[in-house]
């Protein structure tokens, strides 16, 4: 664990990377497919539900600045939702040649890697300090 420094460190990130991505999908749907998703996906409900998603992550991460232990679920949904992505979605669309959007998957691979050292695992599961 990196303590209390390292997880406002991301909270940090998430709360510049998810709410520009956030606004930018919930917003401006069509320059967030151009821009973020490198034009692998389409404007839609699902930009919408995305947009929602990452704007909560960047407003619970305001939070996470001023409460950093008591916001950790947020950062172990977020290594959860990311992993799941990358190995569900973005491997297979991978082996099969698809479009994958490259500045997604880099961030969610660095973060996948990252996050494991920031989350306070005792905190979360409610073992004792």
């Amino acid at each position: 664990m990196m303590g209390e420094l390292g997880m406002r460190v991301v909270y940090g990130a998430n709360i510049v990377v998810a709410g520009l991505v956030g606004t930018s999908a919930l917003f401006r749907p069509s320059a967030a497919v151009r821009s973020v998703f490198e034009g692998t996906s389409s404007p839609g409900s699902a930009m919408g539900v995305t947009g929602a998603f990452w704007c909560t992550v960047a407003l619970l991460s305001v939070a996470g600045l001023v409460w950093p232990t008591r916001m950790a679920p947020v950062l172990l949904v977020q290594l959860c939702y990311k992993a799941l992505w990358l190995a569900f979605f973005a491997a297979p669309a991978w082996q099969a040649g698809r479009p994958v959007p490259s500045g997604i998957a880099s961030f969610f691979a660095v973060w996948v890697v990252v996050l494991p050292f920031v989350i306070p695992w005792r905190s979360v599961f409610g073992a004792a300090h």
